[in-house]
């Protein structure tokens, strides 16, 4: 056997090990809830494409790196060196585990998830080409890689999808680009759709951006969690990716900033939007001058180290354990969940559900026969603790093509209407998995699909439309609230126990 083979056949058997240890190192995994049939029950965590639970081996790294504690941007004492050098580190890392090479990209950490960064590259690629007013985003985008583009750019046509509600057609972008060539000022792409999974082919579509002049933004926070990603170094250099944002609550670390990777000689071109301390060169009474450094010249301000920190933390730990295999794992859970869920009578599940077709990771949306999935989502909950994601998802335009009958009326009504609305409105339940996601939990999630086929005469009297979004709640079951966690209480208990 060739030592490359033994190698990575060595690192297949040790990532895998690592993976099992690690899959049951999270947060919450064992939080249980009171259940309206009466006892207690496991939650089972199905909405990870919303947020992830907190990778233990994260925390850990985040509490260790408290006790060196300061703010970075300076190296004359001992905790701010260590905290400048591993927040570097966390730079580092962002950048390797895309697949960017650093002399050509840089990163850097923003908040409010992915959204901060789509809004600063909308405004970037703007300012770098103002004669060029129109993007091509893809009808799949979430709501964060969607708005940016309409505010910023001003000018957006929505990419169709491929028959069956597949990834991007390729066809039709071609046309679209040889339409508008010369209008074009980049494509904004998801990697993995939000609502069903579906993977699309980035480095197709960033050929085809490249053959028309065009940039490629990528927004892959549900993509960087589940599938290897490479920016650069092609064997086409055609295929490399212009920009990629993502989110550090998707991949394992709650409270984590969101990441934007971008081009060098794109970033050096305007300055950044925000301005504070920590991204100046000089500033004297009468002006300022801008850092050439990066990361430092897009992160104005106080930088969410512990979060940055924990972020690099999980990424090196993926790392290690291999994306190509988690993957791999993942596709399989997921052919599973795909087959026990549509073994089920009257279960509608949305995108081609063949994962050889049309492969996907990380979600499933579907509906059960004309229930309405706030109901649904309600009865899982109340039930059988387990926990899933309903409605539209941030991507409203997405659900409306999925579902053209059921959401006809809600597209008819007026802004007004909609914002006056004392009903549920149309969408799906989502179940969406993690790496801590077994068999087990998709037996629970057949078991009690089949229980609301099977019983649902006997729920619905239990339900009403009530609260601030107009959902179903159960009539005289109070699912888990303040009562059950609330900040105020823990410190009541925390600072009244003796020392």
């Amino acid at each position: 056997m060739a030592a490359s083979q033994s190698n990575g056949q060595g690192a297949s058997v040790k990532g895998a090990k690592l993976l099992k240890r690690v899959m049951s190192d999270f947060i919450g995994l064992n939080t249980t809830y009171p259940l309206a049939s009466g006892g207690q029950s496991r939650r089972v965590y199905l909405d990870s494409t919303a947020s992830t639970l907190m990778m233990g081996v994260a925390q850990q790294a985040i509490g260790a790196m408290l006790e060196h504690y300061a703010n970075t941007h300076s190296l004359l004492h001992n905790s701010a060196r260590l905290a400048t050098s591993n927040y570097r580190w966390a730079h580092e890392r962002m950048l390797s585990f895309v697949g960017a090479d650093p002399d050509i990209y840089t990163a850097y950490f923003t908040g409010s998830g992915a959204t901060a960064g789509m809004n600063r590259l909308a405004r970037l690629f703007k300012e770098l080409r103002p004669d060029r007013d129109t993007a091509l985003v893809s009808i799949m985008e979430h709501h964060s890689n969607d708005l940016p583009h309409r505010k910023h750019l001003g000018r957006v046509v929505h990419l169709p999808n491929k028959m069956r509600v597949g990834s991007v057609d390729l066809v039709a972008l071609e046309a679209l680009l040889e339409q508008e060539q010369g209008r074009v000022n980049y494509i904004a792409v998801t990697g993995v759709s939000n609502v069903t999974g579906i993977i699309n082919p980035i480095h197709e579509i960033a050929k085809l951006a490249h053959k028309y002049d065009a940039f490629i933004l990528v927004d892959a926070a549900q993509m960087v969690a589940h599938i290897p990603v490479q920016m650069s170094g092609r064997d086409d250099p055609e295929e490399n990716i212009d920009a990629l944002v993502f989110s550090g609550h998707k991949t394992y670390v709650p409270g984590s900033p969101g990441v934007v990777v971008a081009r060098l000689d794109h970033l050096m071109q305007t300055e950044p939007v925000e301005v504070g301390g920590g991204m100046v060169a000089r500033v004297l009474v009468d002006h300022y001058s801008v850092t050439n450094k990066f990361p430092d010249r897009e992160e104005a301000g106080t930088p969410n180290i512990p979060g940055a920190i924990g972020l690099a933390t999980a990424i090196e730990v993926l790392d290690r354990i291999g994306m190509q295999l988690l993957y791999d794992e993942e596709e399989q859970l997921l052919a599973y969940a795909l087959e026990q869920m549509m073994s089920v009578p009257g279960v509608i599940i949305y995108g081609d559900p063949d994962i050889k077709a049309c492969p996907r990771v990380s979600a499933i949306s579907f509906n059960v026969g004309d229930k309405h999935h706030s109901i649904v989502a309600a009865i899982l909950n109340d039930y059988h603790n387990i926990a899933v994601r309903n409605e539209c998802f941030c991507a409203h335009p997405y659900v409306i093509e999925m579902m053209p009958e059921e959401t006809a009326d809600f597209v008819a009504l007026s802004d007004e209407a909609v914002i006056d609305l004392q009903a549920p409105k149309p969408g799906m339940v989502r179940a969406s998995f993690g790496l801590y996601n077994t068999r087990a939990d998709i037996d629970r999630l057949r078991t009690a699909l089949e229980d609301i086929q099977q019983n649902f005469d006997q729920y619905a009297p239990l339900y009403e439309i009530g609260g601030s979004d107009h959902e179903y709640q159960h009539t005289s079951f109070e699912a888990a609230g303040e009562a059950t966690f609330n900040i105020p209480g823990m410190l009541d208990s925390l600072l009244t126990r003796d020392p």
